[in-house]
C-alpha cells in the first residue's frame, strides 16, 4: 500500500508529513490515517477547497492565484511549501485540479497537479485524467502518494 510505504519511508528519515488538499477534499489524509501508527508521522492537513483559502491558510501568493487560478503547477508547489510551514512538517504533499464535471477557470475536468516538497527535493506532476469526478479524485490521491514515495523512499 502506497500510504503505508510513504509513512514508513518518512519515519525512517525522521520526517513528518503535512497535506494540503483541494480537489481531493481530505482523501489523501484519509488514506494516510488508515495506516496504523500514522500519527507518528502525519502532522496535519489543510483542505483549502476555496481559492482564497489557498492564500490565507497556505500562504500561496495572491497575485499568482489571480493571474493563473488555482489549477497551476506553481500553485501546487506553493501549497506543498505552505502546508509544511502551517503544520511544521518536513514533507508537504499537495493536490489541486478540476474534478469536474464542469471546467474551472478555463481548465478542463481531469486536469490535476500534485506536488511534493521534502527537505531534499521537490517535484510537481501533471495528470490528465479521463474519468468521472470520483475517478479524477482517486487518481490524484494515487499520484501524490506515488510521487511522495518516489521522493522520500527513492
Amino acid at each position: 500500500m502506497t500510504a503505508r510505504r510513504i509513512l514508513e519511508a518518512a519515519g525512517r528519515h525522521g520526517w513528518t508529513i503535512g497535506v494540503a488538499e483541494s480537489l481531493t477534499g481530505g482523501l489523501v489524509t484519509a488514506a494516510l490515517v488508515e495506516v496504523p501508527g500514522a500519527s507518528s508521522v502525519l502532522r496535519g492537513a489543510v483542505v483549502a477547497y476555496a481559492t482564497e483559502l489557498k492564500a490565507t491558510l497556505l500562504d500561496v501568493d495572491g497575485d499568482l492565484l489571480a493571474e493563473r487560478g488555482a489549477v497551476d503547477p506553481d500553485v501546487a508547489r506553493a501549497m506543498a511549501d505552505g502546508v509544511r510551514r502551517a503544520t511544521g512538517a518536513d514533507v508537504g504533499l499537495a493536490t489541486t485540479g478540476v474534478a469536474g464535471p464542469e471546467p474551472q477557470d478555463g481548465r478542463p475536468p481531469g486536469l490535476v497537479y500534485v506536488a511534493v516538497v521534502t527537505p531534499a527535493a521537490a517535484a510537481v506532476r501533471r495528470l490528465d485524467v479521463q474519468a468521472d469526478r470520483m475517478g479524477v479524485r482517486t487518481a490524484a490521491v494515487g499520484a501524490v502518494l506515488g510521487l511522495a514515495t518516489e521522493l522520500v523512499d527513492g
